[in-house]
């Protein structure tokens, strides 16, 4: 089969590999479409997340199939699995929790701190023709859900689980700092949870119109005028919840500043080194300052963020074409997919692979 491994930084190569055998646990899929993350970009620029040695748990190294957000359809399973059949339409849950720490223990899988991540830390992601993965990561799509939809399932749950953390009630107020891919499913979400008024702050033109299509009420461009000052004016003092999702010093100093004293800031950005952040506005303005990291994994006993954003689609509450700017074939995923979302003029939101 033909798959986009990646052997460094700034170096994807679509190989042709051998499929990985399905073992009694397993099901392979027929992969639909497989979503470009920030998370693949800041790693075909960085190399942080996939290992150079062989990882402890999964014993793949580089070069690895990438490619975290995909769906399928299911034409393989193991003899011990009975969840899914061949044919299913499933979408892929990419983080596999260790299930022996303290946070596992305790349910909290997506703090685990050992957790495999499909298509950075195992040898199967979704930017391949086919992909094996553990039955248990996988979550049957309702009939009337196209299977190429199921690869927005893992952005989606992303900014269903921030609005969770910030702990935001209907009616209130909110900001969102950085109007990528998750920050427009914050956007989303904010609106689906009767936030009454949503700020949106971001450079990129086409990515603040997407912000007021999704929801948003007043999109602000920071290069162009204090967005702080902006939303602290016309909210007389502040938000009650901000968001931080652009990943640089300026938006979560931003987001702290312009959420009322006694508001929560919810950062979900991810970012390499360290972040300047003035504690001052925290302290003083009794301000909560909380991290928010993916969703729910499994297993657990209550439904995750996953099976709500799945509902979601199938209701027809979720209008994916929103999100998808465009589509492309396996070996244009760098040149028209990577570099394209690379660029901070690049007017497209979410690029999906189609392989």
């Amino acid at each position: 089969m033909r798959a986009a491994r990646f052997y460094g930084a700034g170096d994807v190569r679509i190989d042709d590999v051998e499929p990985s055998p399905v073992g009694p646990t397993d099901v392979r899929l027929d992969v639909a479409a497989c979503g470009i993350c920030g998370t693949d970009i800041h790693e075909y620029e960085h190399a942080e997340y996939t290992p150079a040695d062989p990882h402890p748990r999964s014993g793949a190294s580089r070069p690895i199939t990438i490619g975290h957000e995909f769906s399928g359809t299911v034409s393989g399973i193991g003899g011990d699995v009975t969840s899914v059949e061949v044919g299913d339409s499933v979408a892929v849950h990419p983080n596999i929790p260790c299930g022996e720490c303290r946070y596992c223990e305790d349910g909290a899988y997506n703090r685990c701190a050992d957790v495999l991540a499909i298509g950075l830390q195992t040898g199967a992601g979704g930017f391949a023709e086919e992909a094996v993965v553990p039955a248990g990561q996988v979550h049957r799509l309702p009939a009337d859900v196209p299977v190429w939809k199921g690869a927005l399932i893992e952005p989606l749950a992303v900014g269903l689980h921030a609005v969770r953390r910030s702990e935001l009630r209907a009616g209130d107020t909110a900001a969102v700092f950085g109007c990528g891919p998750i920050g427009l499913t914050v956007i989303r979400a904010l609106a689906e949870a009767g936030a009454k008024r949503i700020f949106a702050s971001e450079p990129n033109p086409a990515r603040r119109e997407g912000a007021l299509e999704l929801g948003g009420d007043v999109a602000v461009d920071p290069t162009e005028s204090d967005a702080a000052e902006q939303i602290t004016t016309a909210t007389d003092g502040g938000v009650d919840a901000s968001f931080e999702f652009a990943g640089v010093a300026p938006a979560v100093n931003a987001a702290i500043e312009s959420t009322r004293r006694g508001g929560c800031v919810t950062v979900g950005s991810m970012t390499s080194g360290t972040t300047s952040v003035d504690l001052q506005g925290v302290v003083t303005g009794e301000r909560t300052l909380r991290g928010t990291y993916c969703y729910g994994f499994p297993p657990q006993s209550f439904r995750t963020e996953f099976d709500a954003v799945i509902e979601s689609l199938g209701d027809g509450g979720i209008e994916a074409n929103t999100f998808v700017t465009r589509r492309v074939g396996l070996d244009a995923l760098v040149e028209d997919g990577i570099e394209e979302l690379r660029s901070p003029d690049t007017g497209h939101v979410k690029i999906l692979v189609e392989p």
